[in-house]
């Protein structure tokens, strides 16, 4: 059924399957295999920006990317950070762990671990400003330098306070994306096309909030930022129907998709309007009868704040 309406945080609990599918699990394992030296029992400090409901949070928790940790979690969207108490909760109960109240948030518990967890409802540059220094060793960012100016987000990251950290910078767009079955080849490449522009000209105080080609454009700016990349691979999206249709949510997480790009491109006078509202129509049909492909592609990062060149 197509919704009625669309709901953020809804669109990223449908996503988080097919985030699940498309990390790269050898940029995975190299954090792994990094925090695997430090002593188990000693937390480990995480910072997450576009924090959004937790899904990341709750993935390291399940992929036992440590046991004990003080994770501290920034979204500017306050719907985000009220939903993710939500969310944590439900996905806790669903997975045998158990959530508490703490004076500064949420703890959440099992056999083995423990994580104290403060979720905010801040601004990226905000927080900056007003927590000069940090103290956490792992920086994570998920589906989120592709919507911030790129080179002074990492410049500020990496030169934040005096201690060096971690990062993890996963799901960057990349510039493809494809639809299948095609319905127009002109006019499906020329809808993308457009779509791709609207992420280049987000515009704000002189800088620019987007590039849909972050993804491989990070190869560059992370070392010319001061930073070091330690593994790179691709995380692509793929979202296909099984025998019984689309899994978990995902076919809300298509629809979401497509109603972003009709959302994008409704005023844009290069695409015939009713052409267009055709199109926006038959994708979602297409998603209703279980037969659209989705494919994305996108880059994962892992590295240090700081150049390791001697």
């Amino acid at each position: 059924m197509i919704p009625g309406g669309y709901r953020f945080s809804r669109y990223l609990e449908a996503k988080k399957s097919v985030d699940d599918r498309a990390l790269n699990r050898n940029v995975w394992d190299k954090i792994a295999n990094s925090l695997s030296t430090r002593p188990i029992e000693l937390p480990l400090k995480i910072f997450e920006v576009g924090a959004g409901i937790g899904t990341m949070l709750a993935r390291m928790i399940e992929w036992e990317l440590f046991h004990f940790a003080e994770y501290t979690g920034i979204d500017s969207q306050i719907e985000n950070i009220q939903y993710a108490h939500i969310y944590l909760r439900d996905w806790a109960k669903h997975n045998n762990y158990q959530v508490s109240e703490s004076k500064n948030g949420l703890i959440v518990s099992g056999k083995d671990s423990e994580i104290k967890v403060n979720l905010l409802n801040a601004d990226l540059f905000e927080y900056i400003d007003s927590h000069p220094s940090h103290g956490f060793d792992l920086l994570v960012a998920n589906a989120f330098l592709d919507l911030v100016p790129l080179p002074a987000t990492l410049r500020q990251l990496f030169d934040w306070g005096q201690k060096d950290y971690l990062y993890y910078f996963s799901i960057n767009y990349d510039g493809l994306t494809i639809l299948e079955p095609v319905i127009d080849a002109q006019f499906d490449q020329l809808v993308l096309s457009l779509y791709h522009d609207t992420m280049n000209e987000r515009i704000k105080d002189g800088y620019r909030y987007g590039d849909h080609q972050t993804g491989r454009h990070l190869l560059k700016s992370i070392p010319r930022e001061g930073g070091s990349i330690l593994s790179a691979g691709s995380s692509d999206w793929v979202v296909y129907p099984g025998p019984g249709g689309y899994p978990m949510g995902e076919a809300y997480f298509l629809h979401f998709i497509i109603h972003t790009i009709d959302k994008a491109l409704r005023e844009v006078h290069l695409l015939d309007k009713q052409q267009f509202t055709q199109w926006i129509n038959l994708r979602h049909a297409q998603i209703e009868h279980s037969e659209l492909v989705y494919i994305a592609h996108q880059m994962d990062y892992f590295g240090n704040s700081r150049s390791l060149e001697a």
